[in-house]
């Protein structure tokens, strides 16, 4: 069984299985899914994307010049693709579990 994933890495990954996106990107949409639960500074994006990168979960996609910037996207790999996968799983077998023992006897959650 792998380690469970950090939950900005679980993000950052969720973002990019919608399609590749540069940092401000990736940012500003792992601030809508986590409903601005997590903010993601730059330092703490780039630290991670190179991790991400290093292991294989992540790959750059391409470069292009906006307003005189270099704007790198970033894409999901068939690797991180399958590693949100098994997360997801995880997370919901959890949340399943959790939710039948705050289910009172005969009710519903």
């Amino acid at each position: 069984m792998s380690q469970a994933m950090r939950e900005p890495t679980f993000l950052i990954l969720t973002a990019l299985a919608a399609g590749p996106q540069h940092g401000y990107g990736i940012m500003t949409d792992v601030g809508r899914i986590s409903a601005g639960g997590v903010t993601l500074r730059p330092g703490t994006l780039y630290a991670a994307l190179d991790r991400l990168v290093r292991d294989g979960l992540v790959a750059a996609d391409r470069e292009e010049v906006v307003d005189g910037r270099l704007r790198r996207y970033y894409t999901i790999t068939d690797e991180g693709r399958s590693r949100l996968s098994a997360e997801v799983v995880r997370l919901r077998r959890n949340a399943e579990a959790a939710a039948a023992r705050l289910r009172p006897a005969g009710g519903t959650t």
